[in-house]
C-alpha cells in the first residue's frame, strides 16, 4: 500500500475528515444535446432511486448542456430528462461511491421533428412506437418485459445502436454480464465512436473480474473520447498509479480543457507526490473554473488555505 506524501500531515487530516462523506455518496455527471450534437440548456434532469427507498434528486443543464448532481447515495437510479418542446428521455443506471459516475449523453429530438418523422410513413411511425414501448417498460422498472420488448424491436430493426445500448443497460441492471457485454459490443460495432457504450462495456468487464480488458478498452476509447479517458485517469489515481494517472489526465487536459475536475485530480496527485507548489497552482486553477462538485471544491479550498504560505 502506497503511503500518502503529506505536507505536515495536513492532507492526511483532510482525507480523514472528509472520508465519510466522500465514501457514502458520489456525484453523477452527464450531458444533454440535440440531434445535431449541440448542447441543450435548462433541461430538467431527475434522478429517482429504484431500490425501494423514496430518494429523488433534480438538477438542470448549464449552457454547455452539462449537469452535475452531487451527494447522490450509491445504488440504481432511473434518470429522466425533460425540456419543453422536446421528446423526453431516460436511462437506468447505477451511481457509484466516491468518484463521479459519468452517465450516457442524452440526445433529444424536438416534438415537431419527431412528428414529421412519424408522418413520413407507417414504417417510421411503427419503429418509433415499438422503441418507445420498450423504453416505457424500462422506465417503469419492468426489466424482464423491457428486455423482451427490446429483443422484439431488434428482431425487426437490428441496426439501431441505441436499442442495443439500452438493452445492455437492462442486462447490466440484472448483472447478466455476458448478455450486457454482447449488447454493448453490438452497439459499438454499429457505431464505433459510441463512447458511452465503451464506458459501460468497461464497467461490465470490471464487474465481471476482467480489469485488464476494462483498462485496455478505456485506453483505446479514450483516444477519441475525453470522458472515457478521464474515467481511466481517475481509476489509475484511485489505484495509486500516480505517474500513469498524471500522463492520462494531462492528455484529457489537452482534449477537454473545460473539465475542471482534471485540475482537481492533478493537484491532488501532485500533493501526494510531495509537489506542494504544483498542487497549489492546480487547485487554484480548479477553483477559478467555478467547479460544480461541492465536495471537491470544499477540499480544494481547504488545501489551498492550508498549503499557501501565510503572509
Amino acid at each position: 500500500m502506497k503511503r500518502l506524501a503529506t505536507a505536515g500531515g495536513l492532507f492526511l487530516a483532510f482525507l480523514l475528515l472528509g472520508g465519510e462523506a466522500r465514501a457514502q455518496t458520489g456525484p453523477a455527471r452527464g450531458k444533454v444535446v440535440d440531434m445535431d450534437g449541440k448542447p441543450l440548456t435548462e433541461v430538467v434532469v431527475t434522478l429517482e432511486y429504484t431500490g425501494g427507498v423514496n430518494r429523488k434528486y433534480e438538477t438542470k443543464t448549464n449552457k454547455k448542456g452539462e449537469y452535475t448532481q452531487v451527494g447522490v447515495y450509491p445504488g440504481t437510479y432511473k434518470v429522466t430528462v425533460h425540456k419543453e418542446g422536446y421528446q423526453g428521455g431516460f436511462i437506468d443506471t447505477r451511481i457509484n461511491l466516491g468518484e463521479p459516475t459519468y452517465l450516457p449523453d442524452f440526445k433529444l429530438q424536438t416534438v415537431t421533428a419527431a412528428g414529421k418523422a412519424a408522418a413520413g410513413g407507417p414504417a417510421g411511425a411503427e419503429m418509433q412506437a415499438a422503441f418507445e414501448k420498450a423504453n416505457t417498460l424500462a422506465r417503469e422498472g419492468k426489466s424482464d418485459d423491457a428486455i423482451a420488448s427490446y429483443l422484439e424491436f431488434l428482431g425487426k430493426y437490428p441496426t439501431i445502436p441505441e436499442a442495443h445500448f439500452n438493452l445492455g443497460l437492462m442486462y447490466y441492471k440484472k448483472q447478466d454480464w455476458p448478455n450486457a457485454e454482447a449488447s454493448f459490443k453490438k452497439a459499438l460495432e454499429l457505431r464505433p465512436e459510441y463512447g458511452d457504450a465503451s464506458l459501460n462495456l468497461a464497467r461490465v468487464y470490471e464487474q465481471s473480474g476482467q480489469k485488464e480488458k476494462a483498462t485496455s478498452l478505456m485506453t483505446a476509447a479514450g483516444a477519441t473520447d475525453p470522458k472515457v479517458l478521464f474515467q481511466l485517469g481517475v481509476d489509475q489515481f484511485t489505484s495509486g498509479k500516480y505517474e500513469t494517472a498524471v500522463e492520462t489526465l494531462t492528455k484529457v487536459e489537452g482534449q477537454d480543457p473545460s473539465n475542471a475536475e482534471v485540475q482537481y485530480y492533478l493537484g491532488t496527485i501532485a500533493l501526494n507526490m510531495g509537489k506542494s507548489d504544483e498542487a497549489v497552482n492546480r487547485l487554484e486553477k480548479y477553483l477559478s473554473m467555478n467547479p460544480t462538485n461541492a465536495q471537491n471544491k470544499a477540499t480544494a479550498e481547504g488545501l489551498v488555505q492550508a498549503l499557501k504560505p501565510k503572509k
